[in-house]
């Protein structure tokens, strides 16, 4: 049988998954540094033992409520190309193994921005495992600031002024 290994975590009521060879690792709450006129979706900031990373929030991207309880969110890591971006979610689930005659594409009745987000399902026991496209996930409407969705850009640009 062809199996796939999936990294679980819940956001809000939703178990979501991603491939565990997209994910670098996971990590408690870091520190972050917001960013300005970032969109809403991106947290901001974290240094990474010396790489910075930029943080989405999943709750936002998903169009969900904002975290209610005061548990720190948590981080998933994962790695885009050659970029690196944190999926900041409720809770790490497991690392599960999944068959292949257990996915389905995603589900007709899933709208909004979980309809482009939501690659397909899983069918488990007892509940249903929705796999997240993190590179779809990354791609935010963005200030020139930022480099697909998930870098920040190396050096501060000014507008070129003239003086005449």
């Amino acid at each position: 049988m062809d199996t796939r290994q999936v990294c679980t975590f819940l956001v809000d009521d939703l178990l979501l998954g991603v491939e565990t060879n997209q994910v670098r690792e996971v990590l408690r709450f870091q520190e972050i540094t917001r960013v300005p006129l970032a969109p809403a979706a991106v947290t901001g900031l974290m240094n990474l033992r010396g790489e910075i990373v930029t943080v989405i929030d999943l709750r936002t991207r998903l169009e969900l409520p904002r975290r209610e309880d005061d548990r720190p969110p948590m981080n998933v890591v994962t790695r885009i190309g050659d970029a690196t971006v944190s999926l900041l979610v409720d809770e790490i689930g497991d690392v599960i193994e999944v068959t292949k005659d257990l996915y389905e594409p995603a589900p007709e009745h899933l709208s909004g921005v979980a309809r482009e987000l939501i690659q397909g399902t899983y069918k488990l026991e007892e509940r249903l495992l929705l796999m997240l496209d993190v590179e779809k996930t990354v791609e935010l409407d963005k200030p020139a600031s930022f480099t697909a969705g998930v870098q920040t850009a190396q050096k501060s640009t000014l507008p070129e002024t003239s003086l005449q």
